[in-house]
């Protein structure tokens, strides 16, 4: 019996989601799937230019993993761009790198996703807010976040 897929990190998601070649009927058109994951393996390879072992830790897997993860990513992404296929990003297994903040104004505490409005509290709409990492309130969340 398999083990159960670990989730990967990702700390990037892209505006732009799908991407078809110019000039082809969309009937015509084959599409593959990006998961988020193997597009995040991209960006800090080939991007940010980390060696894979960086790579593997940013992404909390092992480096066979990440290595697992890259080869199918550039496989996918070649094979879109040689055959003319639309490549789209979605699924995959992963969680995304998120923010604690504490509220001063009411005391909530609240877990959002990095790109989401992190200075306004949504409990009462206070921004009077500071990240949980850089109070002393919660040591034990920052070395579950790192």
């Amino acid at each position: 019996m398999a083990r159960p897929t670990k989730f990967r990190r990702v700390e990037f998601f892209p505006e732009d989601t799908y991407f078809v070649p110019w000039g082809k009927p969309k009937c015509e058109i084959e599409e593959i799937v990006l998961k988020v994951e193997e597009l995040e393996a991209m960006r800090l390879k080939d991007i940010e230019e980390l060696n894979q072992e960086e790579c593997a830790e940013r992404m909390q897997v092992s480096r066979q993993t990440f290595q697992n993860i890259i080869d199918s990513a550039r496989k996918k992404v070649a094979l879109g761009l040689t055959n003319g296929n639309a490549i789209r990003i979605s699924g995959g297994n992963y969680r995304a790198k998120f923010c604690k903040f504490k509220c001063f104004k009411c005391g909530n505490l609240y877990e959002i996703n990095y790109e989401q409005d992190k200075y306004t509290c949504p409990a009462c709409g206070s921004d009077k807010v500071i990240c949980s990492k850089k109070a002393d309130i919660c040591k034990k969340w920052c070395r579950e976040m790192d």
